[in-house]
């Protein structure tokens, strides 16, 4: 299977040079192309570090990271921009729609950026939002819906463009449970149904249980990893349960 994601040895400091933190030191890891990925580790971990890193937010201090055969790390400018725009979807806590916009142009403007034609702009955010339950609410704007709905509106802003890569940093942290259940069960979905490659920081350990493989950091470094393989989701969530005990016993710093 294609790698989507090469992270290489990459390494993160802050500070001056009388005063220097290591956010991250020498994380190296891949994520093939349709797999649903999650991060966890306790705060000050490194772990949003390491999405702004591969979100092109913020820069490594060395080390490649490299997207669909692309180093991210090389790109500037106009370059930057464009892969940002064309190669990664992004699903944030806060939501980040424009209150101006009802649900379907927020959806829209990713299409339209990228130069699609009205027709076929039409076709995909209905096709985009028929999977996500979402139909009802496209001439909603955001402070008309509730937070679920936002957010899964979010997921089709950041999924309709087909981009290689969707990064996801906390979309559960706002919601309710039934809400935050909604909406894993669409990444779902779309991780199935359309291929979707997802990447997700979490503090939470029912919905790192959505994943197929975890990721747990520790001091700025990967400190273990397992996969989810023929286990049921409960069964996993309590092998997420376990790791966090081993990261130190610190479950209200993790979940």
């Amino acid at each position: 299977m294609s790698k989507v994601l090469e992270v290489e040895n990459i390494e993160k400091y802050y500070g001056s040079k009388s005063s220097l933190t290591k956010a991250i030191d020498n994380i190296s890891f891949s994520v093939d192309k349709g797999e649903f990925v999650g991060i966890m580790g306790p705060s000050g971990s490194g772990k949003t570090t390491l999405l702004n890193s591969i979100s092109t937010i913020d820069r490594v201090t060395s080390g490649k990271i490299i997207i669909d055969g692309h180093d991210i790390t090389k790109l500037k400018g106009n370059k930057l921009n464009k892969f940002r725009r064309e190669e990664l979807g992004f699903i944030f806590q806060d939501f980040n729609l424009l209150d101006t916009l009802t649900s379907y142009e927020n959806i829209a403007l990713a299409l339209s950026i990228q130069g699609e034609k009205p027709d076929s702009i039409d076709e995909k955010i209905h096709s985009i939002s028929k999977k996500l339950g979402i139909s009802d609410v496209l001439n909603k704007y955001p402070y008309q819906i509730s937070g679920g709905q936002k957010q899964r509106v979010t997921a089709a802003r950041a999924t309709v463009t087909r981009p290689q890569l969707v990064l996801a940093d906390e979309p559960t942290g706002a919601l309710d449970s039934k809400s935050a259940r909604q909406l894993l069960e669409s990444f779902e979905g779309l991780n199935k149904d359309l291929g979707a490659t997802i990447l997700m920081v979490t503090h939470d350990s029912f919905t790192a249980s959505y994943c197929e493989r975890i990721l747990f950091i520790k001091d700025g470094k990967v400190f273990n990893e397992i996969h989810k393989g023929d286990n049921t989701r409960k069964e996993f969530f309590n092998r997420i349960m376990d790791v966090i005990s081993l990261l130190g016993g610190e479950i209200n710093d993790v979940l």
